[in-house]
Formats: structure tokens, C-alpha cells, sequence
């Protein structure tokens, strides 16, 4: 049986300016290091591709404390935009998501099912393995992505950098960007 096709809706809108997002990578590894960060490469790659600030990008053990602490002064200094690649699965190693979704001051549920329809069209039932999720911690944008190449191109390409494309229509997250600290 052949998984159905997903296409992302929207489209994008070649009158309007794009504007420049305030991003930083987070790679979360025990094993991995500036010369086999792959995955943490590939998402540097296609955020300063698609006309982004990179801003910061550092590697982090599976440490909740750790994570937290990069996210915390990254969102201090600015930062718009976080993605982290790694430590989304289910093994007693991975603790991106215990470490991340407390900070949340709202979860975005609807990534998580997106990247998995997303995810399923590359790896199958593979993809529940995965713990992706996305939510708004103090006005910034935190997206979770599993360590895989084809995950970080999947979340990307098909997810994330569409709706950090403040062209993409209907909508996108940059237009909510200086509303998301409202009251």
C-alpha cells in the first residue's frame, strides 16, 4: 500500500520583500562533533540559503540542563528562531523533547503531526521513533527535529522553512512574530 501524497499548501508570494530571521542551530549529540555534524550542517546550509541570519550554532551533549541553557541565552540575545537536530527519539539517551517542552509557553501541536505525514512519505512507520515538536518560548520560535539528514531535510524543506518564509501564503509564523509576546 502506497502512503498517500502530501503537498504543503500556500505558495510563495514573489512581490512581496522576504524578511531575514534571527535563527541558531542546536545539535544535540553525544557522539557527534564540528567534523561529523551532518545534520547540523545541512540545516546551517538552508537557513543562510534561504536569506536567514544564522546567528549562533553549537553541538550539546544529551543533557537537559545544557540544552536548556544554549536556548535560554540564545532567546536572551535575540534569537527568533531555534532548531535543534537530535535527541528526539526514544531511547533512555534522548531528552531534547523533557528538555525543551517546559520551557513552552505554548506548544505548536500541529508540528509534530505535520512532520510526521511529512516524515512517513521518506521512512514509513520509521517516524514513529521520532518525538519532533515545536512550540513559543518567550517570543522565539523552537523547532525539535530528529538527527537524521533526511529528517532535517524533511522538516525543513517541507515544514519549517516555508513558514519561516514570510512570503508563504496564506500565512506563516513571521507575520505572528511581533505578536507572540501578547497579552
Amino acid at each position: 500500500m502506497n502512503a498517500p501524497s502530501i503537498t504543503p499548501g500556500g505558495k510563495i508570494d514573489e512581490t512581496k520583500t522576504q524578511k531575514s530571521v534571527r535563527v541558531a542551530v542546536l545539535t544535540v549529540s553525544d557522539t557527534r562533533d564540528a567534523s561529523n555534524d551532518t545534520s547540523g550542517d545541512l540545516l546551517v546550509n538552508r537557513v543562510t540559503d534561504a536569506g536567514h541570519e544564522l546567528v549562533a550554532r553549537a553541538i550539546v551533549r544529551d543533557d537537559v540542563d545544557a540544552i536548556r541553557m544554549y536556548v535560554r541565552a540564545w532567546i536572551d540575545e535575540g534569537v527568533e528562531a531555534i532548531i535543534t537536530t537530535g535527541g528526539t527519539g526514544i531511547t533512555g539517551r534522548d531528552v531534547t523533547p523533557e528538555a525543551i517542552r517546559p520551557l513552552f509557553d505554548k506548544e505548536i501541536d500541529g508540528f509534530s503531526v505535520v512532520f510526521h505525514l511529512v516524515s512517513y512519505q521518506s521512512v514509513g512507520l520509521s517516524t514513529l521513533q521520532s518525538r519532533a515538536l515545536a512550540g513559543i518560548v518567550s517570543g522565539a520560535f523552537v523547532f525539535c527535529l530528529p538527527g537524521s539528514n533526511g529528517a532535517v531535510k524533511d522538516g525543513w524543506d517541507k515544514v519549517i522553512g516555508p513558514q519561516l518564509d514570510s512570503r508563504h501564503g496564506p500565512c506563516n509564523m513571521v507575520e505572528l512574530m511581533p505578536r507572540l509576546l501578547e497579552h
